[in-house]
């Protein structure tokens, strides 16, 4: 089974290529905000039908990470702490740090009530079932106009 697909459903995937193309010029002027956004797939499995999104939270505790369902969009929020740096000089400082909230698209209309997620080794997956298609057939009705 193929989900349906609509306009939307690349959306996220070019908002994070033009990110990538832009990210660096972005760091170059220091106007690069603060946070981080993770790192995420979304695959569609058949048996039983459903949307799998896996994001990167290495870092993170999971007690504060806030997963909501909104319609087609999954929603992961949370913040990464920065380590204390008493008695630290660092050289060199890459991995993000702050809060962050992520908008993931899905591309089919799923059951929100019975969406499960898991963390292990700093993933969290999160499983959404697919809405089932309408398949039921219904005539309609053409009314004649008369003049």
């Amino acid at each position: 089974m193929t989900p349906d697909r609509d306009l939307f459903a690349n959306f996220e995937r070019m908002r994070r290529e033009i990110d990538e193309l832009f990210g660096d010029v972005f760091e170059r002027t220091g106007l690069r905000g603060r946070g981080f956004s993770p790192s995420v797939d979304v695959y569609y499995v058949d048996d039983p039908p459903r949307a799998v999104v896996r994001a990167e939270l290495a870092g993170i505790d999971i007690e504060d990470v806030v997963l909501e369902i909104r319609g087609r969009q999954l929603l992961i929020a949370s913040e990464r702490r920065a380590e204390q740096s008493a008695g630290r000089l660092y050289q060199q400082v890459e991995i993000e740090h702050g809060p962050f909230r992520r908008a993931v698209e899905l591309g089919a209309d799923v059951v929100a009530g019975e969406a499960s997620a898991g963390y292990e080794d700093g993933v969290l997956v999160v499983e959404v079932p697919l809405a089932a298609r309408e398949r039921q057939v219904r005539r309609v009705a053409i009314r004649e106009e008369r003049q």
